[in-house]
């Protein structure tokens, strides 16, 4: 799929009643696709621009029904004999409980055969193409929620702008029918996915990792220089910003970076408010899910009440609101 197809976007979900992705209730849309890597993603499942097969081991029952509906023979389950769905004898699991599987990724074609065959829902596709209509669907189930609260649809990710011909339809669509629109990005995309989106977007949520450009590099995979010059020319064009910081420690949880943040964001007066957002490992589990090895995101705690209020000083002063 192009990545600006304007008639399908590939989406890996779509969460209602929402309230951290903007104002009011929201309905969240999750574009699958990234072009970075940040070491505390929580949602790697975005990644690839494509559909992929998850995993979840604790909703295993070891049954095998899934490697015999395997063309390609990737799913092998030791530890219980296999159960062929018909009421037939099986035998009592090795060790007390538990079995061992693995999936052979490099052959799955990811056909599907096997998640319409896992009885106990251990296994699902990551990832569905849908039409406007058929998100707007889900978006306009919960109007009276946007007109009590100033809610309405955020489209999030991975990012987006990977897909900015579907995203530029969704957001259009959602202003037609009344509802406020916010896009929620990275920023890492040539300027022209911006533009055709903007018409559209009442506000664009805009993380920003961290100041050094190497550091930056070193724990996402590509330097910030992008994402800034993005940044000053949504400033240009007026775009209503809400910049979010997601705090890391170790990485940009010193008030050197949350300075030289507050420096760059002073002369940007389209700059609304700036979020302080505490680190969480709640989606480490997910890297397991999809056979992707988890990284040190993984062991992360979120920082305290005290050291997040010591990083919020740096915007003393700042003419836009500062949330932690």
């Amino acid at each position: 799929m192009s990545p600006n197809n304007e008639d399908k976007g590939l989406i890996f979900d779509i969460q209602r009643f929402c309230i951290h992705d903007g104002p009011g209730i929201r309905t969240t849309v999750f574009f699958k696709g990234c072009n970075l890597r940040c070491y505390w993603c929580h949602n790697p499942e975005s990644w690839d621009s494509r559909t992929v097969l998850s995993y979840y081991k604790n909703r295993c029952i070891g049954c095998g029904l899934c490697a015999d509906a395997c063309v390609n023979g990737c799913h092998e389950i030791a530890g219980q004999a296999r159960n062929d769905g018909r009421g037939g004898d099986t035998q009592t699991r090795n060790d007390g409980g538990a079995h061992t599987r693995t999936i052979d990724r490099r052959r799955c074609i990811l056909c599907g055969a096997c998640v319409r065959a896992c009885v106990a829902g251990a296994l699902s596709m990551t990832g569905k193409l849908y039409d406007v209509g058929e998100v707007m669907g889900t978006v306009a189930a919960d109007a009276p929620f946007y007109v009590d609260s100033g809610g309405g649809l955020t489209c999030s990710g991975g990012e987006p702008l990977l897909q900015s011909g579907f995203a530029s339809r969704l957001l259009e669509n959602a202003k037609t029918a009344g509802f406020h629109t916010a896009l929620d990005t990275a920023g890492h995309v040539g300027y022209g996915a911006f533009e055709s989106v903007l018409p559209h977007t009442d506000l664009v949520l805009y993380d920003l990792k961290c100041m050094d450009a190497e550091l930056h590099k070193k724990v996402t995979g590509a330097d910030n220089r992008l994402i800034i010059e993005n940044l000053r020319r949504l400033s240009r064009d007026r775009a209503i910003v809400w910049v979010r910081v997601p705090v890391i420690p170790g990485m940009n949880d010193n008030l050197g970076n949350m300075r030289a943040t507050a420096e760059l964001l002073a002369d940007m007066p389209n700059v609304a408010r700036l979020e302080l957002l505490p680190c969480h490992n709640l989606g480490s589990g997910k890297y397991e899910s999809i056979g992707i090895e988890a990284g040190p995101g993984a062991a992360l705690q979120p920082p305290d009440e005290d050291s997040m209020e010591t990083l919020a000083s740096a915007f003393t002063g700042a003419k836009y609101e500062v949330v932690i």
